[in-house]
This record gives C-alpha cells, sequence and structure tokens, in this order.
C-alpha cells in the first residue's frame, strides 16, 4: 500500500461476482470459475491484512443463489467444504476470526458442524476478522429482526420508544461487527443485490469491471487509494 495513503477502510466488503463469465470466457465448467474465485479470495484477505484494515466481509452465497441449478448449488457447497476442510487451520495460525452470517438452517448438517467447529476454534483471534455472508439475504435478516422487536414488543419486554437504530442493529447477524466503509462489487454490475442494506446506509461504494477471479491486490489497492480521496459526511453537508 502507498505510504501516501493514510485514510484505511476498518471494514472491507466485497460482492464477488463474475466467476461464472470467467468460466465461460475461457470455455471452462462454472465450478473452474469459483475454485479460482476462491484463490483470488486468499489473495484479498491476505492484502487487506497488509492495508491495514480489520475486518473483510465477503458474499459468498446468497440466499437467491439456492435457485441456482442443483449441479452449480452441489458443487459450491463441495467447494465450501473443501475450504471449511483446507483453509480454517491457516486461517486460525494466521490469528484470523472466521463469523458465518446467514440463515445457515439450509445448508447441509456437516457443513453448519464445520461451520460450528470452525468458528469455535477461532473465535478467540483478535488479528483479522473475516466474515462470510453464507445463504444471506439483507431483507430476509431485516425481516427476522422485525419479529423478534415485535415479539418483544408484544410481550411487554420493551416499550416502543425504546426502539432506535442501535436497537435494531443489535438483533441482526452482524450485531458485534462495525458497519463496512468501503464496498467493492466486481465484473461491471452495479447494485447491492441484497447484501448489507442496512448496514451499508453510508457506505462507500466501489465497483469495478474486473472480474472476480482476476481481481488482484493491485485492484484492491485502488479501491482504496479511491476511498481514501473520497469525504465521509453522513448526509451533513460540506461547507
Amino acid at each position: 500500500m502507498p505510504d501516501s495513503i493514510s485514510n484505511i477502510p476498518t471494514h472491507v466488503a466485497i460482492i464477488m461476482d463474475g466467476n461464472g463469465r470467467w468460466a465461460k470466457a475461457r470455455g471452462l465448467p462454472r465450478i473452474m470459475g469459483h475454485k479460482k474465485g476462491a484463490e483470488a479470495l486468499r489473495s484479498a484477505l491476505d492484502a487487506c491484512m497488509k492495508a491495514g484494515s480489520r475486518y473483510l466481509t465477503i458474499y459468498a452465497f446468497s440466499s437467491e443463489n439456492w435457485k441456482r441449478p442443483i449441479v452449480e448449488i452441489s458443487d459450491l457447497m463441495e467447494l465450501l467444504r473443501t475450504f471449511l476442510d483446507k483453509e480454517i487451520a491457516a486461517l486460525h495460525r494466521g490469528g484470523i476470526q472466521l463469523k458465518v452470517i446467514g440463515d445457515l438452517s439450509k445448508l447441509a448438517p456437516d457443513i453448519r458442524a464445520q461451520i460450528e467447529g470452525a468458528e469455535a476454534l477461532t473465535k478467540d483471534n483478535k488479528k483479522f476478522n473475516l466474515i462470510v455472508a453464507l445463504s444471506y439475504g439483507a431483507r430476509q435478516e431485516i425481516i427476522q429482526a422485525m419479529r423478534k422487536v415485535a415479539e418483544l414488543s408484544a410481550s411487554g419486554r420493551i416499550a416502543p420508544d425504546t426502539i432506535d437504530e442501535s436497537f435494531i442493529s443489535s438483533l441482526l447477524y452482524t450485531h458485534a461487527i462495525p458497519d463496512p466503509d468501503l464496498l467493492i462489487r466486481t465484473a461491471g454490475e452495479q447494485r447491492l443485490s441484497n447484501f448489507l442494506l442496512w448496514q451499508s446506509a453510508y457506505t462507500e461504494l466501489y465497483f469495478t469491471s474486473v472480474l472476480w477471479p482476476d481481481f488482484t491486490p493491485k485492484h484492491l489497492q485502488e479501491a482504496i487509494a479511491e476511498y481514501s480521496n473520497r469525504e465521509r459526511r453522513y448526509g451533513t453537508r460540506s461547507e
């Protein structure tokens, strides 16, 4: 990271888009794009740590992704099993805490067990935080929080006038995680696709046409460099 960049985002979030297009352009099965994308993730994680960020949240599998062809979902779940089997020990050695957010009830029991084991193993690590959004949808997350609010209010455990932003944030999957400072989306699309909608209210957005498997530490540095030159006003006016 160039010395001139001093404003480093504490929390980077990434929508890792373009794996399928990367594979198609090379005449390869889609799973090869996902495998190449997993390599890009390792590089991005290392680059975030070297840059000085403390959190990286990745959109690994959305709630809508369950509508994809069964064969592709099966391949992705096998890739997830491999990641949890092969990579967690390295994350732990590196002082990285893993947290998985989303509706994990839809995952196979063995994958849920792997996730529970990985989170338990790394829970005390303080060097860096990797958050994986898996079977995740922001609208569903907010609906779940609102149901909890309704339940607490109906039972008299909270008064309506005590419900504020902080209280709602405390009911989300990310309750112990700071909101993202910078959100990057690859592959040219310019939308959030149901990712961290509440948490990204004042997040700086960065879009690049680079397909995720081709995303390198240099591309991450470029995104952080642009972020550092922006003025974050949080809804206030600048003189």
